[in-house]
């Protein structure tokens, strides 16, 4: 498999819908050598069934009132949900008749039962529906409920808005539809998904919880070996002058050094594509320590983030399962961070020696970067990635397969080492509702630009039988 497949497959097993993107900033890294490219289109082989439900016939009273065009938002809505269906790649199958009665709506519990779709999707058009919307929900399927303002008092939603694998999206705005499908889409392919861990002298296989995401345990002595396995190549020159040329500047690192960066993330890719995997972790540290390597895979690790393929340091699975389920949700690349406190100014701290450049999205431009060395040993290349002062956060990890933190925060501003030490990328920033920097749970925990992220990281925990956590 030659490189355009490998980023043609892994983008496609990232995002299946492709979303509205910023322009492209001055620096512009992949473009020529290996950016990935998210097809319009991703055939998952997903499937879900959707039904409106409305009482037969012109409305008389009760909400949303007699006036309301029911005929006309029903074809507003079909239109969206086509347009859904082509983004992300499900098949989207609606009844052909709306739902009018309780005897309609137990036939389609029965067929739906059978069919064993992989989600469903319920327009309710009238206040009057919401018991029989309950009762396709007791079914037990990912459902997503979209109700246009003035189908429900609070009262109709209440219960609904926190049952287990069902996302209430009462709103005018269908794009919160689309997101409860995405999160279907993303436990479907999370499912499918594979990450590579290389660590320890064992090969082993597990599996992630109830997500299912197979997590495939590789001597880490293998990864050593294909970095060596990698040369001098026209590709890897190319890598290296482009991070070269497009850094703000470069302070430690010599070009050798850059070159041996390019190196490693052909090695990394090249494991990816002989393993048909998503993702990756590597005991980076222990190789380190031990001698074993002696370059870093902290640039190799930003640009497989920045192409949305999930790429975690120190061998840390719940890191590198967040990462892949930012990226299956919201097609952004996430920073695993060693916290740290300023007890003084009461300021919690985020540091590694990597970070993605394209915080606002794999779509989007690139935040600035220097390549610095690997700080505890001086070594490689790292990356030092300057964060948008004021920007709003999500914080969040995986404890273990079943449970995920979630906060959020807002950056301050990035620390300089020296004079400070630690880790080249780090950012100060004021967490929300953590009186104390100190009491922030966690450790590696994932930062990733957007506020928004974090009630729909709470919502997919809900969709996907997941226990959220707070920060």
């Amino acid at each position: 498999m030659g490189r355009r497949d490998f980023l043609t497959r892994a983008s496609t097993a990232v995002a299946g819908t492709t979303l509205l993107s910023a322009g492209v900033g001055s620096s512009n890294i992949g473009c020529a050598t290996s950016r990935a490219v998210i097809p319009a289109k991703t055939d998952t082989g997903g499937v879900v069934r959707a039904a409106f439900l409305r009482p037969k016939g012109k409305y008389w009273l009760g909400w949303p009132g007699t006036s309301y065009d029911v005929e006309g938002r029903t074809r507003d809505c079909v239109a969206k949900i086509k347009e859904a269906e082509k983004e992300l790649g499900l098949s989207i199958l609606i009844e052909e008749e709306p739902l009018y009665n309780n005897g309609a709506v137990a036939r389609f519990i029965t067929s739906v039962k059978a069919s064993n779709p992989d989600g469903v999707l319920l327009i309710p058009l009238h206040m009057n529906t919401w018991g029989q919307v309950t009762k396709i929900c007791d079914a037990g399927l990912p459902t997503v409920i979209f109700a246009p303002i003035g189908m429900s008092f609070t009262g109709h939603v209440k219960d609904l808005a926190r049952k287990k694998g069902v996302y209430v999206a009462s709103t005018m705005d269908f794009d919160a539809a689309k997101y409860g499908l995405r999160m279907i889409w993303a436990m479907l392919q999370m499912k499918r998904d594979l990450i590579v861990v290389f660590r320890g002298k064992e090969t082993s296989e597990d599996t992630w919880g109830t997500l299912g995401t197979r997590l495939r345990t590789i001597p880490r002595q293998r990864y050593a070996d294909e970095i060596n396995r990698v040369g001098d190549t026209p590709e890897a020159r190319e890598i290296a002058s482009e991070y070269s040329q497009n850094a703000r500047k470069i302070v430690e690192p010599s070009q050798k050094d850059v070159l041996d960066a390019a190196r490693v993330y052909i090695a990394s890719r090249n494991i990816l594509e002989a393993e048909g995997a998503s993702g990756i972790t590597v005991d980076c540290l222990g190789l380190i320590g031990e001698r074993k390597v002696f370059v870093t895979p902290c640039l190799a690790w930003s640009k497989l983030n920045d192409e949305g393929v999930p790429a975690a340091c120190e061998a840390d699975t719940e890191a590198v399962m967040t990462y892949l389920m930012l990226q299956r949700l919201f097609d952004k690349p996430g920073f695993m961070q060693d916290p740290v406190a300023d007890t003084v100014r009461n300021i919690f701290i985020g540091a590694h020696c990597t970070s993605p450049t394209r915080l606002n999205g794999i779509h989007g431009p690139q935040e600035p970067f220097i390549l610095r060395s690997h700080s505890e040993s001086d070594i490689a290349v790292a990356m030092q990635i300057l964060w948008r002062e004021g920007q709003r956060i999500t914080i969040t990890k995986f404890q273990g397969p079943q449970q995920v933190l979630v906060g959020t925060a807002t950056v301050r501003t990035n620390i300089n080492t020296p004079p400070a030490g630690g880790c080249r990328t780090s950012v100060e920033t004021d967490v929300d509702d953590v009186p104390e920097a100190t009491d922030v749970r966690g450790f590696h925990q994932v930062f990733m630009y957007g506020d928004e992220h974090a009630r729909q990281l709470r919502a997919f925990c809900q969709m996907a039988g997941l226990k959220s956590l707070h920060l």
